[in-house]
């Protein structure tokens, strides 16, 4: 399992550039933060553009790469592709575009432009879902070769997806604080901008439906990052025992992912969880733990590998 990044950056043109034009953006936000004195909704106003434009940075750049790996192209990869460019720069720009105004972006419905601003946003994402899909579709068709790589990819795309259902409750009616003009919230049973934990800014006092959306999306990084470390530091493990491995750990990350949602559904910070909850975690610990040692009770030995 190797990393090509020129093949990478010749494969998917448009996410390199996706790459290039977001990390333009977060250096724009960045700048923002530091001289930028206004603060929304508890936050510095050019904080959400720089988290988007790295998130993005981070999303081009893993799947470019991830469709290097494919052993033939697609053009139905490369419209979805085209897509999912097309939405994160409109995304950025309407989020850029929102702070230069002073107004918040999300949920808000103070004004009819900043309603159908949403709207339009909520749908653009829906057809990102969409495409991002497709792709997850047309890898696990395609079958790439090395089996590790494609368990990691797989269950990337797959938890990827997952994280983005993750934020649909935010925007449900369960979520209106019955503030005028704010149509959905991050926070659960407390006000959005409330105490939050630094940078990221959950809530320490309530629930918080952005964790669960971050790990989740954060999938399409973590899983193939414990791939590569199991390739290069677990060399006495045959081929299958480390796909069987990130089957485990792609198991319990989705089930974490739920696991996060609920608790913030259930209005819990995150570092006051409660008896339930630790349970929980408990139960998923033992259960992954468990599934982890029989699956090394089953690798095959070096010596039977080499027979076979």
């Amino acid at each position: 399992m190797t990393t090509d990044v020129r093949r990478a950056t010749r494969w998917s043109r448009p996410l390199m550039f996706l790459v290039s034009v977001m990390a333009v953006c977060g250096v724009v936000a960045l700048v923002g933060i530091l001289v930028d004195s206004r603060v929304l909704t508890g936050a510095p106003i050019w904080l959400k553009p720089f988290k988007f434009a790295v998130s993005f940075v981070l999303y081009g750049a893993t799947l470019a790469w991830m469709l290097s790996l494919l052993p033939r192209r697609s053009r139905a990869v490369e419209r979805a592709v085209v897509v999912i460019v097309a939405v994160a720069v409109v995304e950025n720009a309407w989020l850029i575009g929102q702070v230069i105004r002073g107004q918040t972006s999300h949920f808000n419905s103070s004004t009819p432009l900043n309603t159908a601003l949403f709207a339009v946003m909520g749908a653009a994402i829906g057809v990102l879902f969409f495409a991002h899909l497709v792709i997850g579709i047309v890898v696990l068709i395609q079958r790439i070769p090395d089996r590790v790589a494609a368990t990691a990819v797989g269950w990337g795309l797959g938890l990827s997806l997952l994280g983005m259902l993750a934020a649909v409750p935010m925007a449900l009616p369960m979520q209106d604080p019955g503030i005028e003009g704010i149509g959905g919230a991050h926070s659960v049973g407390v006000p959005d901008g409330g105490p939050g934990l630094p940078i990221v800014g959950w809530s320490t006092t309530g629930g918080d439906l952005r964790i669960g959306h971050f790990v989740g999306l954060h999938a399409l990084q973590a899983l193939p990052i414990l791939a590569i470390l199991l390739t290069r530091f677990a060399t006495r493990l045959d081929e299958r025992t480390r796909a069987r491995l990130l089957v485990v750990a792609g198991g319990a990350y989705g089930v974490l992912t739920v696991l996060l949602t609920w608790q913030a559904l259930r209005e819990q910070p995150l570092l006051r969880p409660d008896a339930t909850t630790l349970a929980a975690v408990a139960a998923l610990a033992v259960a992954t733990a468990t599934a982890t040692g029989l699956v090394l009770a089953r690798r095959r030995r070096p010596e039977l590998a080499l027979a076979a």
